[in-house]
């Protein structure tokens, strides 16, 4: 550098701030638009504010992104910013199960009486299912839930069995009470404890008068014996139950029928689950130990189903269209006496006087009893000749020889 030169004057880093300050404030009227000194700031940076910002036509336009929806086949497509929003769809439910038909029961159905405690109940709710499809059998459930033979206080059933077999004039009477027997019984105004002597002889006179009503009514009787229960002591008491149940039947030509064994185990234990009247394992049993699932009244109805297909004869069967008197049992059979089947009754094999001998039969005889047995006749060529065939003897003829 020269000595005439002249050297550029320096200025300090603070005026050189105070003069960008001035050009920031002497260009902001130029930037009134906003939204282009947004812009500006956006793509540029701080410094177009102070060398000024480039032609606006220069900037290149903003395009946001745009999301793509699938549209329907045939609908009108709609520009808008954001898509419109679709109504949530409800969840998608299995179809409900169309409802099983009922069979219509024939006028002259033969009509089966139901009646005693909330067991008996159940036993109604199994037999309606049985039989669901059979026009000829109706059902009639005239059970009381809390009902029984002791708390006559409460539901005389002595002093209404017979109002009721009047009124629905029932063709088979199905018994099953004593579930809620367990209770003191009043003799001579004196209340007495359960199994005692003076309780059991007035239950028992309860329990035959009961019988006797459906004898003097002349109407077949079904008495369903009772089940065990969780409770080991009311289990011993059902068993008692079950003895005078039988007896009281049985002494009117009823019929009981015994449930015991199918809900209790190999050992005789009461069991919550068991097998169904399929064999399949199901609950039969609620949590309390008393109560009969669904699936138990079905069983319970099963046992019962046999003689009632005795007493009901053809009206059990499904699908019939009328039901003929002639088609069932003689008032005889159904009150358990037996029939001339005109068949060969049973032969006991303790007879002394079978076969008019004390001897077996293939037993072998004595020697001196079979020689003196006459020797049957028999011919030749029948099967039970079993002679020998005589051996035909071939004439044998003697040969010389001739010397020579």
């Amino acid at each position: 550098m020269t000595a005439g030169a002249r050297t550029a004057p320096r200025f300090p880093p603070l005026v050189l701030a105070v003069l960008g300050l001035a050009v920031f404030f002497t260009a902001l009227p130029s930037f009134q638009d906003g939204a282009f000194a947004q812009e500006v700031i956006r793509r540029r940076g701080i410094l177009d504010l102070f060398f000024g910002p480039p032609r606006r036509e220069q900037l290149p336009p903003v395009r946001q992104p745009q999301r793509v929806f699938p549209e329907a086949p045939g609908a009108t497509r709609q520009r808008s910013a954001a898509p419109a929003a679709t109504p949530r769809q409800p969840a998608r439910t299995a179809p409900a199960a169309p409802p099983e038909p009922v069979i219509e029961k024939l006028e002259n159905a033969r009509v089966v009486l139901v009646v005693g405690d909330f067991l008996a109940g159940g036993l109604a709710e199994g037999l309606e299912a049985a039989y669901a499809e059979s026009p000829g059998v109706r059902i009639v459930d005239r059970s009381n839930g809390s009902s029984g033979l002791v708390r006559d206080d409460f539901y005389d059933w002595n002093g209404e069995i017979t109002p009721i077999l009047e009124e629905v004039e029932p063709d088979v009477l199905v018994v099953m009470i004593g579930s809620n027997d367990r209770q003191q019984l009043v003799v001579n105004g004196q209340r007495e404890d359960p199994q005692s002597e003076p309780w059991l002889k007035e239950y028992t006179r309860r329990v035959t008068a009961f019988a006797e009503a459906a004898e003097t009514a002349e109407v077949p009787l079904v008495w369903t014996g009772l089940p065990p229960f969780k409770s080991s002591s009311m289990s011993s008491d059902m068993l008692a139950f079950n003895d005078i149940h039988k007896q009281a039947a049985e002494a009117v030509g009823g019929t009981f029928v015994d449930i015991w064994e199918g809900f209790v185990d190999e050992n005789g234990a009461f069991v919550f689950t068991g097998p169904d009247m399929n064999g399949q394992p199901v609950r039969l049993r609620g949590s309390d130990g008393i109560n009969l699932t669904r699936s138990a009244k079905r069983k319970v109805a099963f046992y019962v189903e046999k003689p009632l297909g005795k007493l009901l004869g053809g009206a059990v069967a499904p699908g019939i269209e009328q039901l003929d008197i002639e088609n069932l049992p003689e008032p005889g059979v159904a009150l358990g006496e037996p029939a001339d089947s005109g068949r060969t009754g049973p032969i006991s094999l303790a007879g002394p006087d079978l076969g008019g001998s004390s001897e077996l039969l293939g037993a072998t005889p004595p020697p001196s009893a079979a020689s003196d047995r006459p020797t049957p006749e028999t011919q030749p060529g029948r099967a039970d000749n079993f002679s020998l065939r005589q051996r035909r003897e071939a004439p044998v003829e003697e040969t010389t020889t001739s010397g020579p």
